[in-house]
C-alpha cells in the first residue's frame, strides 16, 4: 500500500565564489551559485544566484542575476530577477531591471531603472532588448 522507498531530493549546494581585494578580471563569468564581488570586474555575470559587490569592489558590464547587494561601484546592464538592495556606499549608473527594490540612504543611483513583476516579463524583456541592440 505504502512504499517504503521515499524521494530524498538533494540539497543544493550554492557555491560562495569570491573575486578578492586587488584582483581583476576581464571577462565573462557563468556560475550557479552565490558570487562575491571586492576587486574589480570588467565583463559580464550571470548566476542564478546572489550577486554582491563589496564596498571596495567595481563592476563594468552586464550582471545578471536572481538577488544582488551592492555597496562598491556599477556600471552597466543589470538584470536582477527579484531584489536588489543598494548600500550607503553604492555608486550605479547605467540601466536596471528589477523585481523589487531597497535602496539606503547615501547611496548614489544614477540609472533608468523599471521595476517588473513577474520572472516572466524579465526574461521577455530581456530577450526583446538583446535583439533591439544586435538589430
Amino acid at each position: 500500500m505504502f512504499s517504503t522507498k521515499e524521494k530524498i531530493q538533494k540539497p543544493k549546494v550554492m557555491e560562495i565564489n569570491v573575486v578578492a581585494k586587488n584582483t581583476a578580471i576581464i571577462g565573462n563569468i557563468t556560475s550557479e551559485g552565490d558570487f562575491r564581488i571586492d576587486g574589480t570586474l570588467e565583463g559580464n555575470i550571470k548566476t542564478k544566484g546572489r550577486v554582491i559587490i563589496g564596498v571596495e569592489g567595481s563592476v563594468k558590464g552586464k550582471i545578471n542575476a536572481v538577488n544582488s547587494d551592492i555597496e562598491g561601484k556599477f556600471s552597466g546592464d543589470l538584470f536582477v530577477q527579484e531584489t536588489l538592495t543598494i548600500k550607503a556606499t553604492a555608486n550605479i549608473s547605467g540601466d536596471v531591471i528589477i523585481g523589487k527594490l531597497s535602496v539606503e540612504p547615501g547611496a548614489t543611483f544614477n540609472a533608468s531603472c523599471s521595476m517588473k513583476g513577474a520572472i516572466k516579463e524579465l526574461n521577455q524583456n530581456e530577450q526583446q532588448q538583446l535583439s533591439e541592440k544586435t538589430a
